[in-house]
């Protein structure tokens, strides 16, 4: 039977929904150092980190700060001389040399991009900016036409990207954007260099992603609250955040309205349109890259495909839907099992 915490001072309010993963044994709690915490910006958005056990803030600060600039220079859209901007403009035809933090991203984007049959793209940058979300907005008003959409969703298809010992070839046209998945995966870069620098205990936050490891120096987990719709009325979810991360794709954090028409900055990639109908949808998972791409990925697919593909890949989902009556909340099996 799985280790289980018990209800503390510190334990989640009795009206929160409380989400706890199954662990052979409790984690052992820091031997000495109270918690402390650092924070900044990066990304336009901001960071913080929470850690326990004791160690120098001014070394975490720099090589944190160290890491996320990395994540910058190479897969920013928004920095003219990123290397995802300098291949977004290259030559048809040519290759380029890929550093290995891109490399593992992308990777990563191109088997779910695969395993979503598309939903995810990473090649999707065209559509980002006709859509006024990119760095490189149309000076459109409103929606795209039907041949200007038509005109970007033909240079989109991660089939299209070759890549070969960390190489990729520009096919030509071809606009990259991993907005939907670097920012999980600096997360996880920063998880991991608090881990190699003897930090057992720590929860990390970009932008609304998150990943805790180990416990507090009382013994308790790393207790977060699930991000919720503008509007829900139901009972908060709580989670353990212990060998875990989170990552929320929701459609109230960047849209614009036109003509009464609201359109979100979640894109189809196969058609090129907005997604519609899902509010949000939440992941938990070991992996903050996997959990920010997938949880993309299933917001495009929307609920009754999104929901039979958690279920077929033990996903622990969250779905919100706008319904008629409302929002509506719906569980993945492995999300359901989650909790206490």
């Amino acid at each position: 039977m799985p280790a289980t915490w018990r209800r503390s001072k510190s334990f989640p309010e009795l009206s929160s929904r409380v989400l706890i993963p199954a662990l052979s044994a409790l984690p052992l709690p820091p031997k000495a150092g109270a918690v402390a915490a650092l924070d900044g910006k990066t990304m336009g958005t901001t960071w913080s980190v929470r850690y326990a056990g004791g160690a120098d803030p001014a070394r975490l600060r720099a090589g944190i700060e160290a890491r996320l600039a990395t994540v910058i220079s190479q897969m920013s859209g928004w920095e003219a001389e990123s290397d995802i901007s300098r291949f977004n403009r290259a030559p048809a035809g040519s290759w380029h040399v890929l550093p290995d933090a891109f490399c593992a991203v992308l990777d990563c984007a191109l088997a779910t991009a695969e395993a979503s049959g598309g939903a995810f793209d990473p090649t999707i940058g065209p559509i980002v900016d006709l859509w006024g979300f990119g760095p490189s907005p149309s000076d459109l008003e409103g929606p795209p036409t039907a041949d200007s959409l038509a005109t970007a969703n033909a240079r989109v298809g991660w089939q299209r990207m070759r890549t070969e010992e960390g190489q990729a070839l520009q096919p030509g046209g071809l606009g990259l954007d991993l907005n939907g998945i670097a920012k999980g995966y600096a997360v996880d870069l920063l998880a991991e260099y608090l881990r190699d620098a003897g930090i057992a205990s720590s929860l990390v936050e970009i932008g609304g992603e998150l990943r805790g490891h180990g416990v507090k120096p009382d013994g308790m987990p790393w207790w977060v609250t699930l991000e919720s719709v503008p509007g829900s009325t139901e009972a908060s979810f709580v989670v353990a955040l212990h060998d875990l991360a989170v990552a929320t794709s929701g459609d109230y954090r960047r849209f614009f309205e036109h003509a009464g028409q609201r359109y979100a900055h979640t894109l189809d990639p196969r058609t090129g349109m907005p997604v519609a109908g899902i509010a949000s949808v939440t992941v938990l998972h070991a992996s903050c890259m996997q959990a920010d791409a997938w949880a993309t990925a299933l917001a495009v697919m929307g609920l009754q495909v999104g929901m039979e593909q958690a279920a077929h890949r033990g996903i622990a989902a969250l779905f919100v839907t706008r319904e008629a009556a409302g929002l509506r909340e719906h569980l993945s099996p492995a999300f359901t099992a989650l909790l206490d």
